[in-house]
């Protein structure tokens, strides 16, 4: 299976809804939206209503990564984009199984991500119950970072507990990918890239340099 591309606009030049439309009509698999509240991560994106109208020409399924402190209040808000995937971060969520079930009842599939300090071990007991697996390799938060090699593990440890436990979750990665990082990531099932497309004038032929790997 060929590996999935979801396409983050944090970075995107304006104008924006005319830049991310331009996106969304290439050989991408998602459209990533970057979710900041300014709390549980300093920096801070749109607002709900801007998000709207940035995507609002897109086709392609939306994958929402939340990086908020109250995530119920944003699932309420992005659920009416009628997105593939609602990830929120462990960190962020007292109550774990009961932010899965708040998704999941909405007929939304669940993901959850875990910051570059957060070990595996420590989301263990979910991944029967999720749909996806973000791992940042990046702090979350900003986008142009490095890539974290601890990553690398991480995405492994989740691909053999996934064939051991004959598990469903889909494996992402988030940060710093680009035509050399992903080739680190062949285990993984979606690479989140944004800044290497963005960035670039051509944005297809950042895209055909990520699927030539």
């Amino acid at each position: 299976m060929k590996k999935l591309i979801a396409a983050s606009f944090l970075d995107i030049r304006d104008p924006k809804c005319e830049e991310v439309t331009k996106l969304d009509k290439l050989d991408v698999d998602y459209i990533h939206l970057d979710v900041m509240d300014g709390i549980f991560v300093e920096n801070k994106t749109y607002t709900y209503d801007e998000f709207c109208d940035i995507v609002k020409y897109t086709t392609k399924p939306k994958d929402v990564h939340l990086m908020v402190s109250d995530v119920k209040k944003y699932i309420d808000q992005f659920i009416n984009l009628k997105p593939e995937f609602i990830t929120f971060h462990y960190e962020a969520a007292s109550e774990v199984s009961s932010v899965i079930n708040y998704i999941k009842e909405r007929n939304v599939k669940v993901g959850i991500s875990i910051k570059p300090s957060t070990d595996v071990s420590e989301i263990i007991r979910y991944l029967g119950s999720i749909d996806l697996v973000l791992v940042m390799s990046v702090e979350p938060g900003k986008g142009g970072q490095a890539f974290n090699e601890d990553s690398v593990k991480k995405i492994e440890q989740l691909y053999n507990i996934r064939e051991k436990e004959n598990y469903q979750y889909l494996i992402e990665v988030d940060g710093g990918i680009n035509s050399e990082t992903i080739k680190k990531c062949d285990k993984a099932d979606i690479c989140v890239v944004g800044s290497f497309i963005t960035k670039k004038d051509d944005y297809n032929e950042a895209i055909n340099e990520l699927r030539s790997n």
